[in-house]
């Protein structure tokens, strides 16, 4: 996996960078080859002016064999955006890889209904 972090606003700390791969390294499971699996991570403030405190916003791309997936989370604490973006990637990471394991037992269960249906010639 390649993960490229950036931070808008804010200083990218040590522990803001170590708080990200521990999270993002949870995505690995959803992929067969995670080594083709570019992860773009963006964390900072909102640009947006607010009347009480700062809105910290976290957002996640994967791209993985064409395929692009995008998860966005704003809130007041940045831990809380970065677990609330990794939810809701790994959500829609798992929702696909369900719909394709469907599909693929959906095929084989057409197939196995074709073959009972040959009859094999005397």
């Amino acid at each position: 996996m390649k993960i490229n972090t950036k931070a808008t606003g804010i200083s990218l700390t040590p522990s803001i960078s170590g708080y990200l791969d521990k999270k993002i390294k949870m995505l690995k499971k959803f992929f067969p080859k995670p080594e083709e699996v570019l992860i773009n991570v963006e964390v900072g403030k909102t640009s947006e002016r607010h009347k009480s405190g700062n809105i910290f916003r976290a957002e996640i791309q994967v791209v993985c064999g064409g395929e692009t997936y995008y998860a966005e989370a704003k809130t007041d604490d940045l831990y809380a955006a970065i677990d609330i973006v990794k939810d809701k990637i790994s959500y829609e990471l798992s929702s696909v890889k369900k719909k394709n394991v469907r599909k693929l037992r959906q095929g084989g269960a057409k197939i196995k209904k074709i073959l009972r249906g040959i009859k094999r010639k005397k």
